[in-house]
C-alpha cells in the first residue's frame, strides 16, 4: 500500500467523531479516554510502516460492550476494541468477537492468570495488557515487616487493636465479597467450577463447600476476637488507614492516592498464606479483542501481534492506566516499582472474575451472608449454605 504522510495521518487518527463502521483496508479501534492517547501513538507507528489508515475512536469504557452488540450485527462497529475480560461470556455467546491465535512462546510471555481470564475453553479471545486486584496494604510505621502467615497477621493485628481509642490492626471492607474472597479461596472455595471443556459451569457452585465455609468461619472468629468490626465499609477502612489509625487492610490501587495524601508510609504485598495455602483474590483483566464483524481481521491480528505485544506499548499503557502489565517483560521492567510488584504478587495466585452473566446472581446473596456473619446474627456455616441455596434457585440449578 502507498505510505501515508504524517500530515495526512493527523486526519486519519480521529477521536470521538461519528466513525462507526469497519471498512476494508482501514482499521477502526474503539478505546476509552485512558487508552486513546497511547493507541494514537501505536496507530501512527503502524501506519508509517504499513501505510494502513488507522482511526482511533474514543468511546466511553462502560458503553463499548453495549454499542458493539448493536453496531456489530448492523454492519458497523470497530475492528479492534479494548475491554474487560468479564465481558467475554456475553460477547462470545452473542457471536460478537473472534478468537485470537498466539504461539505458545508468545503466550508464555503473559501472566498465566491473565491468559486464563481471556480464554474460553481452549480458545483465546483477547490479548491481555493489564491486571487489577486487591492485595495486603500495610502502614509500615505500625507494621514494619510483612507477616509470614495470616495467623501471624492476626496476632499482629490484635496487638494493635484498641476499639475504644479507634485504633485497628487489620480490617477487611465488608460486607463485600470482592474483598473477603481470599478467605474463601485459601481453603479451596470457589464461585463456579468448570466443565470438561474448560468453560465455567454456573451450576457447579462452590460457595458452600468446605473451603468456602472455612473462610466464613475465619471471618466470624475475627469478629469474635474484636479484630473485624461491623460497619467497616470503604470509607471507614480507607479513612482509618489514611489517618494512621489502621495497621493493615485489603485494598486495591485505587486506595493508594488517599494514603499518599495522608502522608502514610505504606507497602503492598500478597496476602499471606492461610493455614499454609496461598489465597486467591479476584482479578480483573483488560485487553484487546477483535470484532467478529470486522472487514479487516488479518490486519487486526497483525496490529495486535506485531505492534501491541511489545514492552514499549505495554509500558505506555501502564503509564496511562497505572495498573500492573499482564505482559511479563514489561512487568520485569518495573521491578523497582514496589506498588506494582506488590499487586502483581497478589495477582500471581488470583482468580479471574467469572466471565458469565450468572455472576450477577451471586453478589446479593453472598453479601447478605457476610453481613449476617459480621453482625453475629447467623452462624457462618448456615449463612453460606443459605446463600448458596438462594443462588442455585436463582440460576435454576436446584
Amino acid at each position: 500500500m502507498k505510505r501515508v504522510t504524517l500530515a495526512l495521518l493527523g486526519l486519519l487518527l480521529i477521536i470521538g467523531l461519528a466513525v462507526t463502521a469497519s471498512e476494508a483496508g482501514k482499521l477502526l479501534i474503539w478505546a476509552d479516554d485512558t487508552r486513546t492517547p497511547i493507541m494514537l501513538k501505536v496507530a501512527e507507528d503502524f501506519t508509517a510502516i504499513y501505510g494502513v489508515e488507522v482511526i482511533v475512536q474514543e468511546v466511553d469504557f462502560g458503553g463499548i460492550r453495549g454499542q458493539l452488540a448493536t453496531a456489530g450485527p448492523a454492519g458497523e462497529g470497530p475492528d479492534i476494541l479494548i475491554g474487560a475480560h468479564d465481558w467475554l461470556g456475553e460477547l462470545i455467546l452473542n457471536g460478537l468477537i473472534e478468537p485470537i491465535i498466539l504461539t505458545p512462546a508468545i503466550v508464555a510471555d503473559f501472566n498465566p492468570v491473565a491468559i486464563d481470564a481471556f480464554s474460553w475453553g481452549n480458545l483465546l479471545y483477547g490479548v491481555p495488557y493489564a491486571t487489577e486486584n486487591v492485595a495486603l496494604v500495610r502502614n509500615t510505621d505500625l507494621v514494619p515487616e510483612v507477616p509470614a502467615t495470616f495467623e501471624e497477621l492476626l496476632t499482629v493485628a490484635a496487638a494493635l487493636t484498641d476499639l475504644e481509642a479507634g485504633k485497628y490492626g487489620f480490617l477487611i471492607q465488608e460486607p463485600d465479597p470482592f474483598h473477603t474472597f481470599a478467605l474463601h479461596t485459601a481453603g479451596g472455595g470457589y464461585i463456579f467450577g468448570k466443565d470438561a471443556d474448560g468453560v465455567l459451569n454456573p451450576c457447579d457452585l462452590g460457595l458452600d463447600n468446605e473451603g468456602s465455609i472455612a473462610g466464613a468461619i475465619l471471618l466470624d472468629q475475627m469478629v469474635k476476637d474484636g479484630i473485624e468490626i461491623a460497619g467497616a465499609g470503604y470509607n471507614e477502612v480507607t479513612g482509618a488507614f489514611n489517618a494512621g489509625d489502621l495497621g493493615m487492610m485489603i485494598g486495591g490501587p485505587w486506595t493508594l492516592p488517599g494514603a499518599k495524601a495522608g502522608g502514610i508510609n505504606y507497602a503492598v504485598s500478597a496476602i499471606p498464606t492461610i493455614n499454609g495455602n496461598a489465597p486467591g483474590v479476584f482479578v480483573g483483566v483488560q485487553g484487546f479483542m477483535i470484532s467478529a464483524f470486522s472487514d479487516n481481521k488479518v490486519l487486526a491480528n497483525l496490529f495486535i501481534k506485531d505492534f501491541l505485544i511489545s514492552s514499549d506499548v505495554m509500558l505506555g499503557l501502564y503509564i496511562e492506566g497505572d495498573r500492573p502489565p499482564a505482559y511479563l517483560p514489561a512487568l520485569a521492567f518495573l521491578a523497582g516499582n514496589e506498588d506494582i510488584q506488590g499487586f502483581a504478587a497478589a495477582a500471581a495466585t488470583a482468580v479471574p472474575m467469572p466471565k458469565i452473566a450468572e455472576m450477577g446472581s451471586v453478589w446479593s446473596a453472598w453479601s447478605a451472608a457476610l453481613e449476617l456473619i459480621v453482625n453475629q446474627t447467623q452462624d457462618p456455616t448456615t449463612a453460606m449454605q443459605d446463600a448458596a441455596a438462594e443462588i442455585r434457585a436463582l440460576l435454576g440449578c436446584e
